[in-house]
């Protein structure tokens, strides 16, 4: 994400639990596991969330610091290369402050390993020097809580997960709670939207926070030079169309993806691998971004055999499933 982007998305994050617009369930667990932290004058326990990406488990990071009224340290798996990188991230902390690591799935297996001994007892051993002269120093940390965010919980080894002591896990949202989203941050950005308007753009935001920004975004830009600055319905629905965003809220890659399976290869069974060369686009983005929407929304199912497509997908494509076999070949 470049820096105009970041700086967006920060403009419209909600920074208290009040202004924290669905995942209900999870709100309440947390913020009861906050009231019972502060009465007792502790840290708060550990916590993994986990979940699609774009729901806010982010978000959710910052609100629990903003709560316990301590600072949050963020960082990302993939960048904590080796434990003296890790010691020192913990090592700067002050008691109770909260260090958040996204995508904790991808943190390196030797890494991982020092961060057991640091969640329970709140001590790091650290190797100096090697060979002969090789010696163990423990270093003392503050007590602190570790946010885990992950889009891939199954990658997290069974030791690291069950060491948080709250796991909470991030659903995709109901329209009506992606449209109040929607509302409210259209009244930030300062462009007046209607219920019509914010009900479009919320169905066409595959049920995630960060994509409805983004649609909201596009649309603010059209309103502005076409439409005096607000979002209607009609609006909202031109703003999309240009964007290749149907009403169903798939856009031009999920058609490529039903298309090849349906026209290329006779509604599958087909492997992820082959679907990805088919279309031009990666094999891990296909099966993490594009396909648990498709699957959630019932247009394609994963067999063991490999990725079929469903009647919805043949209803989008203008097809009949029973007359496939004759149409494409």
């Amino acid at each position: 994400m470049n820096q105009r982007n970041a700086s967006f998305d920060n403009r419209l994050r909600p920074t208290r639990f009040a202004d924290f617009v669905g995942q209900q369930k999870v709100r309440d667990r947390l913020m009861l596991a906050v009231e019972a932290a502060l009465g007792r004058g502790e840290q708060l326990d550990h916590v993994l969330l986990s979940g699609p990406p774009g729901l806010g488990k982010t978000t959710l990071a910052y609100i629990l610091g903003e709560a316990m009224g301590v600072h949050v340290k963020a960082t990302s798996g993939p960048v904590i290369d080796k434990p003296a990188d890790l010691a020192g991230l913990l090592t700067s902390l002050e008691p109770g402050d909260i260090v958040f690591i996204d995508e904790i799935h991808r943190m390196q297996r030797t890494v991982e390993e020092y961060l057991y001994s640091a969640m329970e007892d709140f001590v790091i051993d650290i190797m100096i020097d090697q060979g002969p002269n090789a010696r163990s120093v423990r270093l003392e940390l503050p007590r602190f809580t570790l946010v885990g965010a992950t889009t891939r919980i199954g990658l997290i080894s069974a030791p690291l997960r069950s060491r948080f002591g709250l796991q909470n896990r991030l659903d995709y949202y109901a329209h009506e709670e992606l449209a109040g989203i929607v509302t409210n941050n259209a009244a930030k950005l300062g462009v007046e939207i209607d219920a019509r308007g914010a009900a479009e753009i919320a169905a066409r935001s595959r049920g995630t926070p960060r994509i409805a920004n983004n649609l909201l975004r596009r649309v603010r830009d059209y309103a502005q030079v076409r439409a005096g600055n607000r979002i209607t319905g009609e609006v909202a629905d031109q703003a999309l169309a240009l964007l290749e965003i149907d009403p169903q809220g798939l856009d031009e890659m999920d058609i490529r993806i039903l298309e090849a399976i349906v026209a290329k290869f006779g509604g599958g069974p087909v492997g992820v691998g082959t679907i990805a060369v088919a279309v031009g686009e990666e094999p891990d983005t296909v099966e993490e971004v594009y396909e648990p929407y498709l699957i959630q929304e019932g247009y394609i199912d994963r067999t063991p055999k490999g990725r079929i497509a469903l009647p919805k997908a043949y209803d989008r494509l203008g097809l009949k499933p029973a007359a496939r076999q004759d149409t494409l070949f």
